[in-house]
């Protein structure tokens, strides 16, 4: 499974991601070739471009490539993409997943979509020109797909924060993903690159996780996922097993807020919405002290952490059950 990867993104192309849109122009190449040394002899790209719905935006809400094994088609997209309008601030997130969801998917590959993204989806926000999406898509409960897919999200926030922020860290956590905070369009390949290597070396240990999980199954038990958690970092420890791990100034990526960790278990936008921030959410430094500057990521391997142990027991939870 770990030899076969399916790569999408979905991509905001409104008028603010320009930069990012043109560092995935520059670097598709790059992209490739770092990710096909690291012994994936098979790769698929596809992406869905997306910015709003009418009156707000008039130009398109989405535009789906499904994937292609071809290097020069991927290029060919991403060439013909171009940032301009989006209308108000949400944008059209739940139809971009929606879109994603159904793409083809092989059953047999590691599966990631990398969102990258600044705006919130519609009906996240009270006062919303549109209180939930117009197409009636629910991002939340699409996500929860993702996830039965064994499809694993990365949520590149571009500049977010507060609910905002906290809504697009519960979504990866939802899928086994990870929340990566860019503030530089530059670095934006080598988390695309280092995403990407870390869920295939992660794939080759879930029949491991799979096990455990179906044991508490079969035994009737309600599954405690720090408890199990636990327990499967300490037999990853006994086996010996590593992987790689991306890291944003020598630390692991995907840091996730309380209050976020807490919207991970909610079903839909709604409930996300109105999710209390009172007492709920005590401030992490290491995210809400995040104000830009220098971005320095770069792919290590070493033993499989206790997150990556609570990310894959998240993933298993959600494809067994």
């Amino acid at each position: 499974m770990g030899e076969k990867l399916d790569l999408a993104f979905a991509m905001d192309c409104t008028g603010s991601m320009g930069s990012y849109i043109n560092s995935a122009k520059e670097n598709i190449e790059n992209i490739v070739q770092k990710i096909s040394t690291s012994g994936i002899s098979s790769i698929q790209f596809g992406l869905v471009e997306y910015r709003d719905h009418p009156p707000q935006e008039n130009s398109f809400v989405t535009k789906k490539h499904n994937f292609t094994s071809d290097v020069s088609t991927m290029k060919s997209w991403l060439t013909s993409c171009s940032a301009g309008g989006g209308g108000d601030t949400p944008e059209a997130v739940a139809d971009a997943l929606y879109d994603i969801l159904n793409m083809s998917w092989r059953p047999d590959a590691t599966k990631v979509v990398v969102l990258i993204s600044d705006a919130p989806p519609h009906g996240l926000t009270h006062g919303d020109s549109f209180p939930q999406c117009p197409a009636g898509h629910d991002p939340v409960r699409i996500v929860f797909d993702l996830a039965k897919k064994g499809i694993a999200l990365y949520s590149v926030g571009c500049g977010l924060s507060g609910n905002v922020m906290d809504f697009f860290m519960a979504i990866a956590f939802k899928t086994g993903g990870q929340y990566v905070p860019l503030s530089n369009a530059k670095n934006l390949a080598d988390v695309i690159i280092g995403g990407a290597q870390e869920e295939v070396s992660l794939e080759k240990w879930m029949s491991d996780v799979d096990e455990e999980v179906q044991r508490d199954l079969e035994d009737g038990k309600e599954i405690d996922e720090e408890e199990l958690s636990r327990r499967i970092h300490e037999k990853m420890k006994l086996k010996g097993a590593r992987a790689k791990q991306l890291k944003r100034q020598n630390k692991q990526v995907g840091e996730i807020t309380r209050r976020a960790k807490m919207m991970s278990k909610l079903k839909t936008l709604p409930e996300m919405r109105d999710f209390p921030a009172e007492g709920s959410y005590v401030p992490d430094p290491n995210i809400d002290s995040y104000k830009g500057g220098a971005d320095e990521f770069g792919i290590e391997e070493g033993e499989i952490t206790i997150e990556q142990s609570e990310r894959m027991v998240t993933k298993s939870k959600a494809r067994l059950t």
